[in-house]
Parts: C-alpha cells; sequence; structure tokens
C-alpha cells in the first residue's frame, strides 16, 4: 500500500499536531456546529491513515472514558480520520451522551495511529503466544460479529495475554472462550499513542511495554 500512513514513520511532533487536531475539531463543532476544514499537510499525515480517538473525563481524581471510535481500513487521509474518529467520539459513541461544551475543559484526547492488522495464523491456545501485551490491538471476527479492543486497554487491566483474548471476545458480543475456535478469525495489530497529559496540555507519547511493566510487576 503505497500511500499508507505507516506508525512507525511518525514523529512526536506529528502525533501532538494530530492529538490537538482532535480537540480543535470537537471544540469548533461543539461552538459553532461546523466541521473543520483538513488541514494542508504532506508526508505521512497525508497518506491514507487508520486512528481511534479517546476522550477521557475527570472524576474524582481519576480519569474515565468518555468516547472511544475508530476504524480499521485506511480509506482517507491521516489527518482527515482523525477529524472523523474525534467528532464521532465526542457525539456518536452509542455508550455515553454526546459530549458537551462545558466538558471540554475537564476532558483529555488521546489518538491512536494505527497499523494494517494481520491475521494471528495459530491455533487453539497457541494464539495466544502470539500476542504481545503493550504491543497488539486485537480483532476477534466471526460473521456477522467483531470485536476491537486496542492495546491500551490489556495494560489499563492488567490482563494476560488469554484473558485479552477472551475479553475482545465478549466484545464482540461471543462467549469468552471463542478464541479457541479456528472459526473465528483472529487478527492484531499495533498502534502509536499519543494523548494530552492534562486538558490542552503537554502531549505525550505513551510507552505501553513499560507501563505493562512497572503497572502490573511484570517481568
Amino acid at each position: 500500500m503505497s500511500d499508507y500512513a505507516d506508525p512507525a514513520l511518525l514523529s512526536l511532533e506529528d502525533g501532538a499536531f494530530l492529538v490537538r487536531l482532535a480537540r480543535r475539531a470537537v471544540e469548533e463543532y461543539l461552538k459553532s456546529g461546523r466541521v473543520i476544514e483538513p488541514p494542508s499537510v504532506g508526508g505521512v499525515l497525508q497518506a491514507r491513515g487508520m486512528t481511534f480517538t479517546t476522550i477521557r473525563k475527570m472524576s474524582e481524581g481519576r480519569y474515565y472514558l468518555r468516547g472511544c471510535i475508530g476504524y480499521l481500513s485506511p480509506i482517507e487521509p491521516l489527518v482527515n480520520n482523525v477529524i472523523t474518529t474525534a467528532l464521532a467520539a465526542a457525539l456518536e459513541d452509542p455508550r455515553f451522551e454526546p459530549l458537551r461544551d462545558d466538558e471540554l475543559d475537564s476532558v483529555i484526547f488521546e489518538v491512536s495511529v494505527l497499523s494494517v492488522s494481520r491475521e494471528v495464523r495459530s491455533v487453539g491456545r497457541e494464539r495466544a503466544r502470539e500476542v504481545v501485551i503493550g504491543r497488539d490491538g486485537l480483532v476477534v471476527e466471526y460473521r456477522v460479529y467483531r470485536g476491537v479492543l486496542l492495546p491500551e486497554v490489556p495494560v489499563e487491566y492488567c490482563w494476560d495475554e488469554e484473558t485479552f483474548l477472551s475479553e475482545t471476545c465478549i466484545k464482540a458480543g461471543m462467549p469468552p472462550d471463542c478464541w479457541l475456535s479456528d472459526r473465528v478469525k483472529i487478527k492484531k495489530f499495533t498502534a502509536r499513542v499519543f494523548k494530552e497529559t492534562s486538558p490542552r496540555g503537554d502531549v505525550v507519547e505513551l510507552d505501553l511495554s513499560r507501563e505493562y511493566r512497572e503497572k502490573c510487576r511484570i517481568g
């Protein structure tokens, strides 16, 4: 795919640009009802890419999920896709009420830029050996069922590989052991994850592998 936005090519500056773009898209829409025009950029930011935008809200000293929506296919330029997923996360996540303008000072934005997914070829419990916590996100597919979990999720909850697979099955609306069936397709992908440290604050890149080791006492 010649114009695929490989997340490995992104710099921290690129990531910060995307996070601030996500916030600007939502703030402008909530204030004026206008969808902003994608900025004029080049290089990897203009290539076709896949993002998830996650919005988290501060409550009682912790950030809780407020919305998260994304794409698994590179259908539009990366900067366009960030605007699309940011607005969807703010307004269309069916788990939450649409974000309000008066919440903007208490939420942080997080943008995950995804790689193309590839199928896990192992069968049975050997599938868990192909999954690396802190590196991989998962997709579970069977007929009309599909579940996706980003690489951040198992780190947040200190899951091991089998639990991660089981929780992705549950996300797909299937039994937790669905990943053991060779009729169920398992795919994995990587992601670069950039987030605000505070509302409108600095943007950092998450080191999920290190966070997993330190938070979950792994290794």
